[in-house]
C-alpha cells in the first residue's frame, strides 16, 4: 500500500515549479501568490515591440539581429559637437559614484532627490518622471543563465547581440557590467538580476516573505512640471527593503541592493496640468558610506551621514517590501 508523504509531495511541487517548467508570470504567481505584479514588471514582460533578439550564430557584422539598448537612459552624455559620444557612468542610484558637472545640470533625475522633512501634503516639487526609451525585455531564466555576464566575456556578449564594440550601446552594456561587478557600499548587499525569476529569488532570500513589490505610476508622460503632494502618503517599510534599478543593457537587467537603513513610501502626487501619479519614494537614513560628491549631496547641499536623503524612483524601478 502506498503511503502519502507530505515531504515527497512538496518535492514534486518544487520540481514542477522549477524555472524550466514555468513562464516568468507563472513563476511570479507561484512564488508570490498574494503579491500583485507592479506595472513596471508587466511592461517589461510585454514591452510592445521592444523584444530581445539573441544572435545564436557567428554574428555577422551588420546582420539583421537587432537589440534595443536605448539611447536616453540615465547618464548618457553625447558630449560637445565634434567631441564624440561617450557614456557618463555616474548612475545616480549607485551611491559610490561622484556626479559630474554635466550630470548636475542635465540629468533629469536631479529633480528626484529631496529631504524627508519636505515630504508632506501640500509640498510642491518640480519633477520629471521620464519614460525610459530602452524597451528591453526580460529573458527567460534558462536563457539568461546560458549567456555570460562578466567584463572578461564582453567580446562574446557583443557578438551574441550583434553590438559593435566601441559603439554607444557597447559602452552602456560595458558600464552596466562594471557597476554590477563593483563591491557594495558598506551596510548594503547588492546583486544584478538578469531575469525576473532571479530578481524574485534574490528579494525573497533577503526579505523572507515579500509583502509588496511596487513601482512609480504616472497617468501620462509629461514634461518637467510642478507636482503637489496629496493627502495619503503611505509608509511601506521603516527599515529593510530591496530596491531594484533597471539598467541599460541588451535585455532587462536590474541592479538590486538590500539595505537595513531604508524607509519606503508611496506618495500621491498631482501635477500642475492635473496629471496624477503614485510615486515610490525611498529615504536612506544612513548615507555615511556614500561618495561625498554623490549627486544627492551636491543638489541638496548636505553632508554624508547627516540627515536622511530621499529620492523618487523612475517608473521602471521596483521596491520590494517585507511582511
Amino acid at each position: 500500500m502506498k503511503v502519502f508523504s507530505p515531504i515527497l509531495a512538496c518535492l514534486a511541487l518544487a520540481v514542477v515549479a522549477s524555472h524550466a517548467a514555468l513562464s516568468p508570470e507563472q513563476y511570479w504567481s507561484y512564488k508570490l501568490p498574494n503579491t500583485p505584479m507592479p506595472k513596471a514588471v508587466k511592461e517589461i514582460l510585454h514591452p510592445g515591440g521592444g523584444g530581445v533578439n539573441v544572435n545564436t550564430g557567428k554574428g555577422k557584422p551588420g546582420g539583421d539581429t537587432h537589440v534595443n539598448v536605448g539611447g536616453k537612459g540615465v547618464g548618457v552624455n553625447t558630449g560637445k559637437p565634434g567631441g564624440g559620444t561617450h557614456v557618463n557612468v555616474g548612475d545616480p542610484f549607485n551611491y559610490l559614484y561622484a556626479a559630474s558637472e554635466t550630470q548636475i545640470h542635465e540629468d533629469p533625475n536631479v529633480a528626484l532627490f529631496f529631504l524627508e522633512k519636505d515630504m508632506h501634503p501640500g509640498a510642491t516639487m518640480s519633477l520629471h518622471f521620464t519614460e525610459n526609451t530602452e524597451k528591453s525585455a526580460f529573458l527567460p531564466y534558462q536563457t539568461a543563465q546560458k549567456i555570460p555576464f562578466s567584463s572578461d566575456k564582453l567580446p562574446e556578449i557583443f557578438n551574441k547581440f550583434s553590438v559593435k564594440p566601441g559603439s554607444l550601446k557597447a559602452e552602456m552594456m560595458k558600464n552596466t557590467i562594471t557597476e554590477c561587478e563593483q563591491p557594495a557600499i558598506e551596510g548594503e548587499e547588492k546583486y544584478c538580476a538578469t531575469s525576473l525569476e532571479s530578481m524574485i529569488d534574490y528579494s525573497i532570500s533577503k526579505l523572507g516573505k515579500v509583502d509588496q513589490a511596487v513601482s512609480t505610476e504616472v497617468e501620462k508622460q509629461t514634461p518637467m512640471q510642478k507636482y503637489t503632494i496629496a493627502a495619503g502618503v503611505q509608509k511601506m517599510t521603516d527599515d529593510k527593503a530591496v530596491v531594484c534599478h533597471k539598467q541599460n543593457y541588451a535585455y532587462a537587467v536590474f541592479y538590486c541592493h538590500k539595505s537595513e537603513t531604508t524607509r519606503a513610501y508611496m506618495v500621491p502626487l498631482e501635477g500642475a496640468d492635473g496629471t496624477k501619479a503614485k510615486a515610490v519614494a525611498v529615504c536612506h537614513t544612513d548615507t555615511s558610506a556614500w561618495n561625498p560628491k554623490h549627486l544627492a549631496f551636491q543638489v541638496l547641499k548636505v553632508e554624508p551621514g547627516t540627515i536622511p536623503v530621499c529620492h523618487f524612483l523612475p517608473r521602471d524601478h521596483i521596491v520590494w517590501v517585507p511582511k
